[in-house]
């Protein structure tokens, strides 16, 4: 036993070598047959991510290393390498904290479990899953000389549970604004490394969100704010790569390229490799010197062309819920928000339109949005066509005691009507949401229970930042029998004003038929946006314009909106969907013997 304890001692007094992470992940770090290009770490492959790593690094005089991203660019796997670097070469007490306790298993069974096990060097060091051993569970992983703690920026327990050297804050603006009425949970887990100041390292890893909102925007905007600068391979003028510098032939976004500023040399996808090659990260701020801050769009990608992101663009560009989504996952910005400022009743009314009867043409799935009063219940039915251009088809007050079973019957009918379409096709409601936080809970649990066959959900809206629109997963209530789907309403009130402001017709576009009255427009534009301060953080929500304002059209347009993704998550392709309409519709204008239309879309 001495030999053993001897030994145990001198490996921990001895010093920590001084080789960088990205060294360190070239040697040991062995990507899983799960990843895009499974086998040996290549830095070489992402050399942006190279200066970002060793930032990291225990010799590096940096105490934070803040990477504003976009999607596809490798700043999560920087942060595997730096965890495994951990474990084996700089032990010590390390946290990583995501948004949400299921991210965080999630992140355990397809990143951190395949890291270990697929890495040699690490697999030893860590000891074996077991169910009973709290050394190595979902949230935490122990090592010789340490720990790797994972927990939630929701729980305020697990962010004040133990102080860590190391701080791994992955995808930080989808944290809540508060950690179980705590305080931010950024603040929280930072305040956790107070008693390694000097040694600590915390790496601030995210795509940004809403500008002014954003906190890894906030945190490179403290940094030296570096860019990589790649160099013109005709003229060797050095320039970051930007969205202003990519270019196309007129209507030819597939030949999407990039141009030099300087001379006006271009550059094709196939010299991106070389471009990356001959990089450097330039600084261009002062920063206060323990903050290296690093800017990376996805223009820098080796797994996403500029052709891809250039077409991307000529998709969402004139929708601006999805437009937004592209600035911040493919730019690596944060969005200027447009949904603070009031819409105005009036102008929506002025656009009504005539369409008939029927249904409008290009209109290929129905949902419904449900409102329970304590006297009524609200109903709005949906008309989606391409890229989620939405006509309102109906909408309803059914007056009564919703306490009492001929209410829900009246709702039941209006469910299961069937809606006339130009070309012959009856198409039905394909899913509802009902809004159960309201009046009369029980009643709407059992009327939805009874239904899920027909796609009629229970829900409960959600207002915050990171909250989805509709969650990957539902919970149980009433005893675990009926599921609820928790949606994030403020995510869809924003879209939902973006896409109001929108006059012609196409993506995200709203139409409204002439027989909806002026109420209608009051309660659709009843909320704006409110930006308070809560210990210095700002804090976004939607309050109504006025005290007392009815606001059940809107309420009820965004649970419509809420059960459309819904039945996205479930493998709806909208797009498809509205070319199915068409095709079906022609069979049956040269064929009327043609059988009755049917979704091409299967229920799961």
């Amino acid at each position: 036993m001495v030999p053993d304890i001897d030994l145990a001692w001198r490996r921990g007094i001895r010093p920590e070598p001084p080789i960088p992470v990205s060294d360190w992940a070239d040697r040991h770090r062995i990507l899983p047959p799960t990843s895009a290009e499974p086998g040996r770490w290549r830095t070489d492959r992402t050399p942006y991510l190279r200066a970002a790593m060793d930032a990291l690094s225990t010799a590096s005089p940096y105490e934070r290393v803040v990477l504003m991203k976009g999607a596809q660019t490798g700043g999560s796997e920087a942060g595997l390498n730096w965890l495994g670097y951990i474990i084996q070469n700089a032990p010590g007490i390390a946290m990583l904290v995501m948004p949400s306790l299921d991210m965080v298993r999630r992140n355990t069974t397809v990143r951190i479990d395949p890291l270990i096990e697929a890495t040699p060097a690490l697999r030893d060091l860590v000891a074996a899953p077991r169910s009973r051993d709290a050394g190595n569970s979902l949230f935490r992983k122990s090592f010789p000389g340490g720990q790797l703690v994972m927990t939630a920026a929701n729980s305020a327990v697990g962010l004040r549970s133990t102080p860590v050297r190391y701080l791994f804050l992955d995808e930080v603006d989808g944290y809540p604004g508060d950690a179980d009425g705590e305080g931010d949970p950024v603040d929280l887990a930072i305040q956790r490394t107070a008693t390694f100041r000097g040694r600590r390292k915390i790496y601030m890893v995210s795509t940004p969100t809403l500008k002014g909102h954003s906190r890894i925007k906030a945190a490179f905007e403290h940094s030296d704010r570096r860019l990589y600068h790649v160099p013109c391979l005709r003229c060797g003028d050095m320039a970051p790569i930007t969205w202003a510098r990519i270019r196309w032939p007129e209507g030819r976004r597939d030949q999407a390229h990039l141009v030099c500023e300087a001379c006006g040399g271009i550059h094709h996808e196939h010299e991106k490799p070389r471009l990356l090659a001959a990089g450097e990260w330039r600084a261009t701020a002062e920063g206060d010197g323990r903050t290296a801050g690093f800017h990376l769009s996805a223009l820098y990608s080796p797994w996403e062309t500029w052709a891809e992101i250039a077409a991307e663009h000529g998709r969402v560009r004139k929708d601006p819920p999805r437009l937004q989504v592209w600035v911040n996952t493919k730019l690596g910005e944060s969005w200027e928000d447009q949904a603070g400022d009031t819409v105005p009743a009036d102008p929506l009314m002025a656009r009504r339109e005539d369409w008939g009867e029927a249904l409008p043409a290009t209109v290929a799935v129905l949902t419904a949005g449900v409102d329970v009063q304590g006297d009524r219940i609200e109903v709005q039915i949906l008309g989606w066509g391409r890229d989620e251009e939405a006509w309102v088809i109906d909408y309803r007050v059914l007056w009564g005691d919703p306490s009492g079973p001929r209410l829900w019957s009246d709702l039941d009918m209006v469910l299961q009507a069937t809606f006339p379409h130009p070309a012959g096709l009856d198409l039905p409601v394909r899913a509802a949401a009902i809004d159960t936080g309201g009046h009369h809970t029980k009643m709407a649990y059992e009327f939805c229970r009874t239904r899920l066959a027909r796609r009629i959900w229970a829900i409960k809206g959600r207002g915050g930042p990171g909250i989805p629109v509709w969650p990957r997963r539902p919970t149980r209530t009433n005893k675990g029998k009926i599921p609820l789907f928790i949606v994030g309403v403020d995510a869809v009130k924003d879209a939902v004003y973006a896409r109001l402001r929108l006059t012609e017709p196409g993506p995200g576009a709203i139409h409204f038929p002439r027989r909806l009255d002026a109420e209608y427009f009051r309660q659709l534009t009843a909320e704006r946006v409110v930006t308070r301060f809560e210990r210095g953080r700002p804090i976004r929500s939607w309050q109504p314009k006025r005290d007392g304002d009815r606001n059940e059209a809107l309420d009820t347009f965004v649970y419509a909106h809420a059960a459309l993704h819904g039945l996205i998550s479930m493998g709806l392709r909208l797009n498809e969907e509205v070319e199915g309409v068409k095709e079906d519709a022609l069979r049956m204008t040269f064929r009327p013997s043609a059988p009755v239309y049917r979704s091409r879309w299967l229920t799961k």
